[in-house]
């Protein structure tokens, strides 16, 4: 004697929706029959189907091609499936070694911030570097928010906040002479396919721990460092993120490089 399920069962065996598995039955996908009180009963039959639909669609499988298969399967449509189950599942690994590599980059970019050396001038030489920018000006953290997540639209598979030390900000070099040191006109990523270029050259450059506030202290001791060594600022304030607040919440824990050109006088 054949055994029969309740959609409750079925619900509860598979963790799927009774919603779901009456969709499943009008695309034709199973086919319960009904008690004598109307109440719908499923085979091993559907079983069999459920187990075949939960496998495909956890391979991103369309409908239509589960419908296909489950319509009139051979051995033949079978390997073809199973061809197909493999190069999806090797799609979903490479897919899955590329967003591991990505995370233990980040990783590493967070744990290398812990030996940037910090409140120490260096000059640091830079080839042209390529960026996505968008040029708007803004004073705040919120806006510098909403701009950052436009600038991660360019790439969503690449760009990501966490653990990424390329974002950061312009802060115009005349405004910050004029003690003006939140004021920003610009926010970039740096990326090789970048639209936009930062010019080559000498950087003198800062990182401090603390959030932002502190280009209050440290971007006037950048501008007595250039004039103490002989050196024209060249450019706008480049302010880079290294430990931001989506990463640590302590600004003591946070940590921001400052990077201006700059050419012997």
């Amino acid at each position: 004697m054949e055994q029969y399920f309740k959609i409750g069962e079925i619900s509860q065996l598979y963790g799927i929706g009774v919603d779901s598995l009456r969709y499943y039955e009008k695309l034709g996908l199973i086919h319960p029959v009904r008690s004598e009180s109307g109440y719908r009963l499923y085979s091993m039959h559907d079983l069999w189907c459920l187990n075949v639909i939960r496998d495909l669609r956890g391979l991103d499988f369309s409908m239509e091609q589960i419908h296909d298969y489950l319509a009139g399967h051979t051995v033949a449509s079978t390997l073809t499936l199973l061809e197909q189950e493999s190069n999806a599942i090797l799609q979903k690994m490479q897919a899955l070694e590329k967003l591991h590599n990505n995370v233990e980059q980040r990783m590493q970019t967070i744990r290398a911030a812990e030996h940037q050396p910090v409140d120490v001038f260096e000059i640091k030489q830079y080839p042209t570097r390529r960026c996505f920018s968008i040029q708007e000006e803004y004073t705040n953290d919120e806006e510098m928010d909403i701009l950052i997540k436009r600038l991660l639209n360019y790439d969503k598979s690449r760009f990501y906040i966490i653990g990424n030390n390329q974002i950061g900000s312009t802060i115009p070099l005349a405004q910050a002479q004029k003690g003006s040191y939140k004021t920003y006109n610009s926010t970039f990523i740096l990326d090789t396919n970048g639209d936009c270029e930062m010019e080559a050259g000498d950087y003198l450059c800062i990182s401090y721990r603390g959030n932002c506030k502190r280009n209050a202290y440290y971007i006037p001791a950048l501008f007595a460092y250039a004039k103490e060594h002989n050196l024209t600022l060249t450019g706008d304030i480049l302010e880079l993120l290294w430990i931001d607040i989506h990463i640590s919440a302590d600004p003591e824990e946070q940590m921001i490089e400052l990077q201006v050109r700059v050419q012997p006088k």
